[in-house]
């Protein structure tokens, strides 16, 4: 309980940060998806300063958390069609990494300075940290973790940058590449997003996702924290 206490006092502005990047999102999607959908000449047609501009939109929505990627990618195929695909990619590279440094100045090391009062939980965190290239990739690889959030989360762990970014964007891409075929296939882009029809094998690849993602980051975390408790008993 101490812990628990110690961390709201300390951690106020990493807490609410968190809070915002769940509740957000929801809103910017009705925001977007109706906007470019009752003005959907903008983006018919669009001249390579019209599509840079957009990337660059949703690459700061999606820093933000005002926007899910999943909705961006719909969106962007709806739009764009696979010439987009590329621009995706590097949009979500901008976002992963304009949320890294949002993350790092609001936290500045805090949670880790906390963990250091709790060396059990400060070392499990150091041992996650040091598998930090496949931490990453079972946190994107999940369809349901929230882009921002996990973002965030890994930032004030202190993950590194390079591993950071290069295992964001991999982890992400089975499920870019097949919301961004689905995009491509739609009609309608508000239909789209309320309703996106994934079909039989669209379910079974986000259920595979998601077992894929849930038992490896289970099995990171057992990992580490039996490697804490040897060395703990190694010490005594």
């Amino acid at each position: 309980m101490s812990f628990l206490k110690t961390l709201f006092r300390q951690n106020k502005s990493t807490l609410t940060a968190l809070v915002l990047l769940t509740v957000l999102p929801i809103i910017g999607d009705s925001v977007l998806t109706w906007t470019l959908h009752e003005n959907q000449h903008w983006l018919r047609n669009p001249s390579l300063g019209l599509m840079v501009l957009y990337f660059v939109v949703v690459a700061a929505t999606m820093t933000l958390s005002l926007t899910h990627t999943t909705v961006v990618v719909l969106i962007t195929a709806f739009f764009f069609g696979w010439p987009g695909f590329p621009g995706m990619l590097l949009t979500y590279m901008l976002a992963a990494y304009g949320g890294y440094l949002i993350a790092h100045s609001l936290d500045q090391g805090k949670l880790i300075k906390l963990l250091e009062q709790f060396p059990k939980a400060h070392a499990v965190m150091g041992e996650m940290r040091a598998d930090s290239w496949r931490l990453v990739l079972l946190t994107r690889l999940s369809p349901v973790l929230p882009f921002a959030m996990i973002t965030f989360i890994l930032t004030v762990m202190g993950v590194p940058k390079r591993q950071f970014l290069t295992a964001s964007v991999i982890g992400m891409l089975p499920r870019t590449l097949f919301f961004y075929w689905l995009g491509t296939k739609a009609q309608d882009v508000l239909l789209l997003i309320q309703n996106p029809d994934t079909g039989t094998a669209g379910k079974v690849l986000v259920v595979a996702l998601l077992a894929i993602s849930a038992f490896g980051l289970y099995f990171v975390f057992t990992r580490a924290l039996k490697r804490t408790l040897q060395r703990g008993e190694a010490a005594e």
